[in-house]
């Protein structure tokens, strides 16, 4: 009974809401806290293991689920609190996660182990194990039966149905993936591939390229990379929540592009930080915000402005982030308990 009242997804916690950002930080053992509101920030989570790698929130804001590779864990936290309610101990190394909508289920890419595990989150514990060649990513698009996970080792994309524990489609996308992205409208993919200064796009139904995007480099080489390997020329993509830009970084220029989705062009780029390495949206589809890796900090981007509006320093070797509206836990009176 703990654990459906802690970890089930359909209670209801009190309080207000803050729009927060979870940074994970890859050369430490925490994730970092920013108050999109304020841009400031405001905390951190100790997680008690090296190597932060997946993290990503439940869209209600409530939970929290990061994977550490130092111990090979899926942690489950709650946002109010900031903490660790539940531990699943995964069969490898752990890299970027999904979740879906109601909170029933985590895909975990286990890069070590060409497989997925799929864990039940009420449960704490692995229902399936699904094999995959050398996956990096997986990404929910907001359904509770379908999650994709992208197979480097075989230049694909992979669907997940969770009614039926198995695939139930592979994306071929030319290369081998980096971030992925899908469209609103779920007929078109996004995804960035080694070697590749841009991505590429990806028509669904008929599991083929059909375009190849490069984007411009104010720089002809690739300087050496701390964090990342000698073919990786983006690590970053990301989809506005209106579906009408893609914004991608840069490892060339320390930058992110801006490729115009209806105009099929590159229009502006945004500097940040050094080695900029994951974007994500805030809910508000007002602010776009980059990791950067190389100089420990995160630049928050207005959109509609094109123009960076903060740079924040967080953790070592910040790369995984995600933003959500999340309660906020009530403060106690002074007074209370008198």
């Amino acid at each position: 009974m703990f654990l459906a009242c802690t970890l089930g997804w359909g209670s209801q916690d009190s309080g207000t809401q803050g729009t927060l950002l979870y940074v994970g930080n890859s050369g430490g053992d925490d994730i970092s806290i920013i108050d999109l509101g304020s841009l400031k920030l405001v905390g951190n989570i100790k997680l008690g293991a090296e190597r932060v790698h997946g993290v990503t929130v439940q869209p209600d804001g409530r939970r929290l689920f990061t994977t550490t590779e130092g111990d090979h864990t899926l942690k489950i936290i709650e946002t109010a609190t900031k903490k660790i309610i539940g531990r699943v101990q995964l069969q490898g190394r752990p890299n970027q996660v999904a979740v879906t909508p109601d909170g029933k289920y985590v895909a975990v890419p286990i890069r070590d182990g060409d497989s997925v595990d799929v864990v039940d989150v009420v449960q704490q514990k692995i229902v399936k194990v699904l094999p995959i060649k050398e996956p990096h990513n997986a990404l929910n698009i907001g359904s509770n039966r379908y999650l994709y996970v992208s197979s480097m080792g075989s230049h694909e994309i992979n669907v997940i149905d969770l009614e039926k524990m198995d695939y139930s489609a592979v994306i071929p996308v030319g290369g081998r993936p980096r971030p992925f992205v899908v469209a609103p409208d779920g007929n078109t993919m996004y995804v960035a591939l080694a070697n590749l200064h841009g991505f590429v796009i990806v028509e669904i139904a008929a599991k083929k390229v059909i375009q190849r995007v490069e984007m411009p480099a104010e720089h002809a080489t690739l300087r050496s990379l701390q964090h990342e390997t000698p073919d990786t020329m983006t690590h970053g993509l990301g989809l506005t929540p209106d579906g009408t830009e893609v914004w991608v970084t840069s490892l060339m220029d320390d930058c992110v592009y801006i490729y115009d989705v209806k105009a099929k062009k590159i229009t502006g780029r945004v500097v940040t930080g050094v080695g900029p390495n994951w974007v994500t949206f805030s809910p508000d589809g007002k602010y776009i915000c980059v990791s950067n890796a190389d100089s420990n900090d995160v630049s928050i981007i207005d959109i509609e402005t094109r123009r960076e509006v903060a740079r924040i320093k967080v953790g070592k070797v910040p790369k995984r982030l995600t933003a959500a509206k999340v309660p906020v836990a009530p403060q106690k009176s002074e007074t209370a308990g008198r």
